[in-house]
Formats: C-alpha cells, sequence, structure tokens
C-alpha cells in the first residue's frame, strides 16, 4: 500500500455480501423443512415462515439508515494514494469472516424445522432479501449523489462485516465510475460496443 494510504472497501459491496449465501441457505432449509410435518404442521409453519419472512426483510433494509445518511453525509473524497479493494475481495472477506455462523444458522433453521417446519429458512431468507433491499438503497444514494461510497478496511470489525459500525468514523467516496462495481454493490456491466 502506498504510504499515507488507506485499504478501502465498498460500503454497498459489504452490506450485499451476505445477501446471497443468506438467500439461499434459508430457502434450502425451508425446503427442507417443508418435506418435515413437524410439531405445527407445514400450514402453521409456513404461514409462520411467511410472517418472518416480511418482518425480517423489513427490519433488515431499514435498519440504521440513520448511521448510514450520516456516515454518507460527512463522507470525505478518498486521497490518490488509497487503495480500491476489489468488489471480488471484499466479497470473500465478508463471507470467510461470516462463514462459521452462515453455518450454524444454517443448522439452526434444519433443526428448527422439526418443530415449526420451513419457518427458520424463511426468516434467513428474508435476511437475505432485506440485505438486498438496504444495498439497492445506498446505490440509489450514490446515484443521486454522483459518489460511490468507500469504507477503510481496517475499521470493518472482525468477520469485515459491519461498514456502519461503531468502529467506523466515516466514508471515503469517489467518482461513480471507480472501481469495479456498480452502485449498490452489484458487478459492473461491461461497456457496450458501439
Amino acid at each position: 500500500m502506498a504510504r499515507g494510504g488507506q485499504g478501502l472497501a465498498r460500503v454497498a459491496v459489504v452490506v450485499r455480501a451476505g445477501a446471497a449465501p443468506l438467500w439461499w441457505l434459508g430457502v434450502f432449509a425451508a425446503g427442507i423443512g417443508v418435506l418435515v410435518p413437524g410439531l405445527t404442521g407445514r400450514r402453521i409453519g409456513g404461514l409462520a415462515g411467511a410472517a418472518l419472512f416480511v418482518v425480517a426483510t423489513a427490519v433488515v433494509a431499514t435498519a440504521r439508515r440513520k448511521r448510514y445518511t450520516a456516515l454518507a453525509g460527512s463522507a470525505a473524497r478518498a486521497g490518490k494514494h488509497d487503495v480500491l479493494q476489489d468488489r471480488a475481495v471484499t466479497v470473500r472477506n465478508w463471507r470467510r469472516g461470516h462463514r462459521w455462523w452462515l453455518l450454524l444458522a444454517f443448522l439452526a433453521a434444519l433443526g428448527s424445522g422439526f418443530a415449526v417446519p420451513a419457518a427458520a429458512g424463511l426468516l434467513m431468507a428474508g435476511c437475505g432479501v432485506g440485505l438486498w433491499l438496504k444495498s439497492a438503497w445506498i446505490g440509489r444514494r450514490e446515484q443521486a449523489g454522483e459518489a460511490l461510497l468507500w469504507v477503510r478496511v481496517d475499521w470493518l470489525v472482525r468477520g469485515a462485516g459491519r461498514p456502519a459500525g461503531k468502529a467506523v468514523k466515516a466514508y471515503r467516496s469517489t467518482g461513480i465510475a471507480a472501481g469495479d462495481a456498480a452502485p449498490g454493490g452489484a458487478r459492473r456491466k461491461a461497456a457496450a460496443l458501439v
């Protein structure tokens, strides 16, 4: 790293990194849970799971929005010596840091299927959808402000996953074309040939 520079990770990419694993593990756990009648029965388990899915989606999508807004509003421009972390590296770091939590959540969702079929799996899937919605919201802010938001890598707590946590003091910003991820954290599409 260049002298005086910081490693920076995209805020939206960090938020979005957990969406796919939570969604797919939750759907898989819910699918297996439906195969087991459970103590409450499939119908009650499915209804409880649907309610948990909606609540989890809403809570995760809207949690800490004031903190994100405050950090985005005070973002300073990234310096020329700052190193922008690739999207793939950010996603890999998040998933490595959370792999055991994801595994435990998946096993708990499978186990709870014997009591309330599919409910915990749908809860996990709802958390994944909530993260997608939150990253999309960040992406809309980035497009409106024509600036991508970045967080110092060393401020992300162990597991590389809290872009609005207490350790984060401020965000940095760059132009909309910086880095290899589009606003919202998705892969940047290759420019169309003309």
